[in-house]
């Protein structure tokens, strides 16, 4: 264990858990220090990645947040700004050189890539830097109509409560993350927070972020919540940034109604999610699908919501985003949103949290109608798909190393607790060996000296201020060998192309089997 301040730090079962405490920038000041190599580390790689994907320098995106991310957070989120002050000066003192305008831009990056960058930036190409004009849209990235392809969706999650839904009627909530491998393997700090005002909070985010991400939070208010993307969302408009008004949300909200208020507050459209929410207190869940212009909210007692990248706003999804797939079930939304939905019926009235475990360990593919893990499963495994029905040739290509990263699941009374379970990789046990897969896929050979490797790590929980890293563990659920239940089981699809594709992919599969800890793994 490491201390520095009223901080410290530890690994555990691929987690790294750092607890912070005080005034805004005392804690950030310990938070940088204790995570300097790892903040370090994650903007190398954050360097690498925006240069491959975009064509421009990390220094263009932290000019842009300097323009229009920085000033907005000083005026308006002065604890937010103070406490990332906190975590640059800390990395200095750790022997990380970085600046709280990197901070900034760090903590706002997935707003600066993937909503602003291609929506409203200027750029004079021989200088690399942000014009001073009006912004308007780039359409070099995103042109109107066909040539924009919308934000990419990213995990799954479902929250549920009461007698109809629940083992004790309490409300149970799971999430994972799932996105780039080399983007998304940087989310392992499990981040405990005990500041001088406000509320608790115990979170998955990533080194040096003062929100969550990814998203997964519970505080002591009584309040938990976490988010899915929601896939192929278009405009943005300058305003407050998403990072410091959910995370103004965690520290000071106690009711849903504050949440949504400072969800609302400035809405820029960058990071449009589906937001849920349990209240501990109410015993009542709440989902609020925001987008731009349209947002929808709605709560009960009794039931359930699920997240699958889709929104069921048909204004959100009609037009503001772009073919979301929330139909088309050779589509991750499409068949995610028909598997968790029927995993919510088929568990009705005993979920709990070894059932949320199950849940997110789930590899059956609702197209091809069997055990299957793929990009469509909700332990998504892009890296194992051939994509054979991709619908857009914009879409994640052929054996991407792209899917699920981790598994998180609370209920109520863990949530009192401040505690929470989490897995890091797959729900499934399943590992990841970059050496392995770059051997078989070697058009992503480019990316091995960043892509980290992931063995199959135990379920394991964590809690706020936790001083040991001694803690309670299960064993993840293997159910990519689970027959499928009663509920999916059917005729496999039998058309003549499908047995053609299913007869390559077996040759393919056994002349690259690959197995290791027990688990095995094919890369096609």
């Amino acid at each position: 264990m490491k201390k520095v301040g009223k901080g410290y730090t530890f690994e555990l079962h691929g987690w790294r858990y750092v607890h912070i405490e005080g005034s805004a920038y005392n804690r950030g000041r310990d938070y940088g220090e204790l995570c300097a190599d790892f903040i370090k580390k994650e903007l190398d790689t954050l360097r690498y990645f925006c240069y491959q994907n975009t064509g421009r320098k990390w220094e263009f995106f932290i000019e842009a947040s300097n323009k229009y991310f920085l000033p907005v957070t000083k005026k308006k989120y002065k604890e937010q700004y103070e406490e990332m002050r906190g975590i640059a000066d800390g990395c200095k003192k750790g022997g990380f050189k970085t600046t709280v305008h990197e901070i900034v831009a760090w903590n706002n990056s997935i707003c600066l890539m993937e909503y602003w960058y291609p929506n409203i930036y200027l750029v004079d190409p021989a200088k690399e830097s942000i014009s001073s004009k009006s912004p308007r849209r780039n359409k070099s990235v995103r042109t109107a109509g066909g040539g924009r392809t919308g934000v990419m969706g990213k995990c799954s999650a479902f929250i549920a409560v009461g007698k109809d839904m629940t083992k004790n009627g309490k409300i149970v909530l799971a999430h994972n993350t799932f996105d780039n491998f080399i983007s998304a393997q940087g989310g392992r700090i499990i981040l405990s927070v005990k500041p001088d005002k406000g509320y608790n909070i115990l979170m998955q985010t990533y080194p040096g972020w003062i929100w969550s991400g990814t998203d997964f939070f519970l505080t002591s208010a009584g309040m938990m919540g976490s988010e899915t993307t929601i896939g192929g969302f278009l405009p943005y408009k300058n305003g407050n940034p998403c990072s410091a008004r959910i995370r103004k949300g965690m520290q000071y909200g106690k009711d849903f109604a504050f949440y949504e208020k400072c969800l609302l507050d400035g809405n820029t459209g960058g990071y449009a999610n589906s937001w849920i929410f349990g209240d501990t207190n109410k015993n009542e869940i709440y989902r609020i699908e925001l987008g731009l212009k349209y947002h929808n909210s709605e709560s009960t007692t009794n039931g359930y919501f699920i997240g699958f990248n889709g929104s069921y706003d048909p204004r959100i999804r009609n037009l503001e985003c772009k073919n979301q797939g929330f139909y088309d079930i050779r589509r991750h939304q499409g068949a995610r949103r028909v598997r968790l939905t029927q995993l919510m019926e088929e568990y009705k009235g005993k979920i709990d949290t070894a059932i949320g475990k199950r849940i997110l360990a789930d590899h059956y593919d609702v197209y091809e109608k069997r055990i299957n893990p793929c990009s469509r499963t909700v332990d998504s495994h892009y890296e194992l798909d051939n994509r054979a029905y991709m619908s857009q040739a914009d879409r994640p290509k052929p054996f991407q190393p792209r899917g699920a990263m981790d598994g998180m699941v609370v209920d109520s009374e863990m949530t009192k607790k401040m505690s929470f379970w989490g897995i890091w990789g797959c729900s499934s046990g399943m590992p990841f060996d970059p050496k392995a897969f770059c051997k078989a896929h070697p058009e992503w050979i480019q990316q091995l000296p960043y892509l980290d490797a992931r063995p199959s790590q135990p379920w394991t929980s964590f809690s706020l201020d936790q001083k040991t890293s001694s803690v309670s563990t299960t064993t993840p659920n293997a159910y990519s060998k689970r027959r499928p239940s009663s509920l999916s089981r059917s005729r496999p699809i039998t058309s003549k192309r499908t047995r053609k594709l299913r007869s390559q992919q077996r040759s393919s599969s056994r002349s690259a089997t690959r197995r290791r800890g027990g688990h095995r793994r094919r890369y096609r």
